[in-house]
């Protein structure tokens, strides 16, 4: 009458974004198929490959991104579904189910998300070449496939591994990169953590992003995203999707149901589109210069006054260029600056309303309250509420 109870071992390294949103998925069909599942996993969400090969149970959901975790299993007996990467080459696939998210539509994702800013030029910053990085070759290979077919020159470094004592040595070859390269161009980083080097390297070079460099991310990091001055776009990858998808799989096996050599690759879920990426095609000099100024001090209360101080010439002369290529005022532009960033918070964190009219620079929460009822005719609590909902979250 009732299933049996099974013991699974879930094989991941739960400090990255991506396995975290696996195991929420894979947690997500276990409560909506009411498996009577034992799971287990380590106490500190790392796997142990000593313990992996002494592991008894009746199923197993594994991350085969890893070399080692592979070798080790690929020939285990205990019913099995893998998780990792997409390959262009079907040999490299594992001769067992598998549950892939699909590099080359992430790539494609972001790509084309920076072909319709208008950037003229394109680059891909990876990782280096190791059996623990087949993903990162995946995409190096899938951008560099892309751009040279749209006829563009694929601009590709992987840099060096970040370690503590590799750091400034890693952040030196960086900005090398970036200033070597044609301007105004776009980046793909293979993941967010190689695209916060990429902004941090910028800052430190005073390169304007997003004016002469625009940034986009791969994993769509929620615990990271504002680590850098500038708010990173990324690519959310359907983890969770593909978690719920390899527990169904193994659920099937457990229950006699024959899956043999089953493949399912998961399209990305989508763009979060931020600051980094917020490209205009400006040509004037003096408003590109005024532009990042608002960008990255809009919410700290200045005045026009203060963006044409920072720019060095009149203000009749810089508002009249500034019309002519942006299509509004360095006024309207600073408050809808303030708005947009205000919207963000609002749907993005679970700040305060007052800490966030702090923070935007509005001089009251009333204010803010006022501003929002005018440009989207919602408070911000139902403007919270309404994203939630369309969202999912």
């Amino acid at each position: 009458m009732f299933e049996k109870r099974y013991r699974l071992n879930l094989v991941f390294n739960a400090n990255k974004v991506y396995d975290r949103q696996i195991v929420e998925g894979i947690g997500e069909y276990l409560q909506a198929a009411q498996c009577d599942w034992d799971i287990y996993f380590e106490d500190d969400f790392r796997y142990r490959l000593d313990s992996l090969k002494s592991w008894k149970g009746d199923g197993i959901i594994a991350d085969f991104d890893n070399p080692e975790v592979e070798e080790i299993l690929k020939e285990t007996d205990i019913p099995m579904v893998a998780i990792g990467g997409s390959y262009h080459h079907k040999d490299d696939y594992p001769r067992l189910p598998y549950v892939a998210t699909d590099n080359a539509a992430l790539v494609k994702l972001a790509y084309e998300h920076l072909k319709r800013k208008g950037l003229p030029q394109f680059a891909f910053y990876g990782m280096p070449d190791t059996s623990y990085s087949r993903w990162s070759k995946e995409r190096e290979h899938a951008f560099i496939e892309q751009v040279s077919s749209d006829g563009y020159h694929p601009h590709v470094n992987q840099g060096l591994c970040t370690t503590a004592e590799l750091w400034d040595t890693a952040q030196q070859n960086l900005e090398s990169w970036l200033q070597s390269l044609p301007k105004p161009i776009g980046i793909i980083a293979v993941t967010d953590s190689r695209a916060r080097h990429l902004l941090q390297a910028c800052d430190h070079l005073n390169i304007l992003v997003p004016e002469e460099v625009a940034v986009i991310g791969i994993d769509n990091e929620s615990m990271a995203r504002y680590l850098n001055r500038t708010a990173l776009s990324s690519v959310t990858q359907g983890c969770k999707q593909m978690g719920y998808e390899a527990a169904k799989i193994l659920h099937r096996m457990l229950s006699g149901y024959a899956v043999e050599n089953s493949l399912m690759i998961v399209d990305p879920t989508g763009i979060e589109e931020r600051q980094s990426t917020d490209y205009r095609a400006l040509r004037d000099p003096y408003v590109i210069q005024a532009m990042h100024f608002i960008r990255h001090n809009a919410c700290r209360g200045i005045k026009v006054a203060q963006v044409v101080d920072s720019v060095g010439i009149s203000r009749t002369n810089l508002e009249t260029r500034f019309i002519d290529e942006v299509g509004c005022s360095m006024h309207e532009q600073l408050h809808m600056t303030k708005f947009y960033r205000a919207c963000e918070l609002v749907t993005s964190t679970d700040l305060a309303f007052d800490e966030i009219s702090r923070i935007c620079g509005y001089p009251s929460v009333q204010y803010m309250y006022t501003v929002m009822r005018k440009n989207i005719g919602m408070t911000p609590g139902e403007y919270r509420v309404s994203s939630r909902l369309n969202t999912g979250n």
